[in-house]
């Protein structure tokens, strides 16, 4: 495959390439956020930076990291004080003022000892030190794996070492953590704390800031987006996800050959992979960006990487999700961009009316979410919020995606369903950021409307791999008439205008005297009920049948309800037969991951393991 890095196979894809929708939409949404003005001493900075006879050397051999590094450098210049940056708390950072702090992180870390494909890992909550660490560890040709805050003991020092870091930043709060398994901990040499708790060898975030010059280094190395974040972990141990060579083949030699596509094939996925800001509106309106979710997660972090890394878009950052704290900065910074989880924008709407009512959100043109099913209740309910708020127009849009994916596949707009109303129920139209097809148990490809396994082909799928655990390739890939697909063992089916419509993971499918449930359908008819907050369709035994659907439901503050209440409600949304529950319990709050998923694996848990009866899968 290397021999396929060439300038002659490059120019082969070109005419193919130049034909998408995509390509024009990725460089006009580039224009409108950088801003014309700063195109040309954006261009000149980076020419300034490398040299233009090393860009054009760099362009050919496809290794294109200064050229990137230099880009980003000179961008940060144009943008100077005249464009925020990131404001964290009651902390502002100018670009300016951004470049300075992560150029003495950089060189810090160098000072440290940190050199090219050394390992930064990062624990830290969402704030200005999250995205400092990340840009100074790519600037310096280090991966940065990122640290799920929320892991302790054996669990933090497995996922530790399976990523093996040189340094680890970390926030004062999860020191304690560390010193518990630091014993364990392999190839670590250097921790970093942000804050003042610090433990006897660790070292002080703000103290390396300070006493590091702010001078860019005189050669710059290759600028990688490398970085490793988990997967969800719902229904099992979270998997790692290496997405450095995802990112970074075109970047760098370090990366390895993608094992399931063509040097043209890997352009055409990669220039659709990061083309969704083009379709929630990068060539219509200058974003300002608001991200609710963990970073350490494989969501946010695309988020991150397209819109601040890459496009300058000022970030307002929040340590915690609340959902009236998302209501107050949107109307206080005037975000227009939000990306989060279905649930950040159930708990909005549980909101009590005086609190939703309070806020002016006329600002906000785009909500994106991903990571988990959103019903179409809330769908439409974010929608009439958002308008009654001063919205000029539906703001709902959503994708489907996983870590292993890298990015968004299917793409929905508000376009999409007010042209029509239908398709809210969809994930998206395929074939925007990636390619979707929809398999029968047999390996034949499904009709329009029948229900089969969804496969993937994405910049992600073609160059996955799992650090520490690359046997689990072998379950989600598969060869297709000679093509390489992901199979995430999703249920789905697409419909006539080829948008898809997700029914169920496998996984969690309730198999009830031998035939096949899957939960989303039942969750989406429960939670339409006025009284509902949330709900969790789990399987649990059943002597005759097996398994059966049991609903555990979170209900909207102040509110009671009953089994047969519910079950009378999903008679009358269409549900029968085995799509009723035959159990129906209820829950103070259903536990979730810090983004947004249920973690339904434990939910049942307390219906098999603990009564000693062992469990399909």
């Amino acid at each position: 495959m290397k021999r396929e890095k060439s300038l002659a196979n490059t120019l082969k894809a070109l005419p193919d390439l130049l034909r998408m929708e995509q390509t024009y939409g990725i460089l006009a949404t580039i224009v409108k956020q950088w801003g014309i003005e700063n195109l040309i001493p954006l261009a000149l900075g980076t020419v300034r930076r490398v040299g233009l006879v090393n860009i054009v050397a760099d362009f050919f051999n496809f290794k294109l990291g200064r050229i990137l590094s230099g880009g980003i450098l000179s961008m940060w210049d144009a943008f100077g004080d005249n464009r925020e940056a990131v404001i964290s708390g009651d902390k502002r950072f100018t670009f300016k003022e951004f470049k300075e702090r992560t150029l003495r992180l950089m060189n810090g870390l160098q000072g440290l000892g940190v050199k090219p494909g050394d390992k930064v890992g990062i624990m830290l909550y969402n704030g200005n030190e999250y995205l400092e660490s990340q840009s100074a560890s790519w600037f310096i040709g280090c991966t940065a794996p990122l640290v799920n805050w929320h892991f302790r003991g054996e669990e933090l020092a497995t996922m530790l070492n399976r990523r093996r870091p040189n340094v680890l930043i970390l926030d004062e709060e999860f020191v304690g953590r560390i010193d518990e398994v630091k014993d364990k901990l392999e190839g670590i040499e250097r921790y970093i704390v942000v804050g003042e708790k610090i433990s006897e060898g660790m070292l002080s975030y703000e103290d390396l800031i300070k006493e590091s010059p702010d001078k860019e280094p005189t050669k710059l190395e290759e600028f990688i987006l490398g970085v490793n974040p988990y997967t969800g972990g719902t229904t099992g141990v979270p998997k790692s996800v290496g997405t450095f060579d995802t990112w970074s083949y075109l970047f760098s030699d370090k990366a390895k050959v993608p094992h399931g596509a063509s040097l043209g094939q890997y352009m055409r996925l990669l220039i659709m992979g990061i083309s969704c800001h083009y379709y929630y509106g990068g060539i219509d309106f200058k974003f300002k960006a608001l991200l609710p979710g963990p970073f350490y997660h494989g969501t946010p972090l695309y988020f991150c990487l397209t819109t601040f890394t890459l496009l300058g878009t000022p970030f307002v950052m929040m340590k915690r999700y609340d959902p009236e704290e998302v209501l107050r900065l949107s109307e206080q910074e005037k975000i227009n961009y939000i990306h989060c989880a279905p649930v950040h924008l159930q708990r909005i709407l549980t909101l009590p009316d005086e609190i939703k009512r309070k806020y002016d959100l006329s600002s906000m043109r785009t909500i994106v979410t991903a990571a988990a099913p959103c019903p179409p209740v809330v769908k439409r309910g974010i929608n009439e919020l958002f308008i009654q708020q001063g919205a000029t127009g539906p703001v709902y849009n959503e994708y489907y995606s996983s870590v292993e994916m890298t990015t968004p596949i299917t793409i929905l707009t508000a376009k999409d369903y007010m042209k029509n109303p239908e398709h809210i129920e969809s994930v998206g139209k395929n074939h925007r950021g990636g390619d979707i097809k929809i398999f029968d148990e047999e390996g034949r490809e499904c009709p329009p409307k029948k229900e089969g396994t969804i496969h993937v082909r994405s910049m992600g799928t073609t160059t996955l791999h799992y650090p520490g655990t690359e046997e689990m390739l072998d379950e989600n890939l598969r060869m297709v008439d000679g093509v390489e697909w992901y199979n995430d063992f999703e249920r789905g089916y697409l419909d006539e205008d080829d948008f898809l419509y997700p029914t169920g993971r496998e996984k969690e499918m309730v198999i009830v005297g031998g035939v096949n449930i899957y939960v989303n359908e039942i969750e989406a008819k429960i939670i339409s009920y006025p009284k509902v907050s949330d709900v969790a369709v789990i399987r649990a035994p059943d002597k005759d049948l097996g398994e059966v659907p049991l609903a555990l439901i979170e209900l909207k503050k102040g509110e009671k309800s009953s089994k047969e209440e519910i079950i009378e409600h999903c008679k009358k949304e269409g549900l029968y037969g085995y799509k009723i529950p035959k159990i129906v319990e209820f829950v103070e709050e259903l536990p979730k991951t810090p983004h947004g998923k249920t973690l339904k694996r434990e939910l049942e848990k307390k219906y098999w393991e603990e009564k000693g009866i062992k469990r399909r899968g």
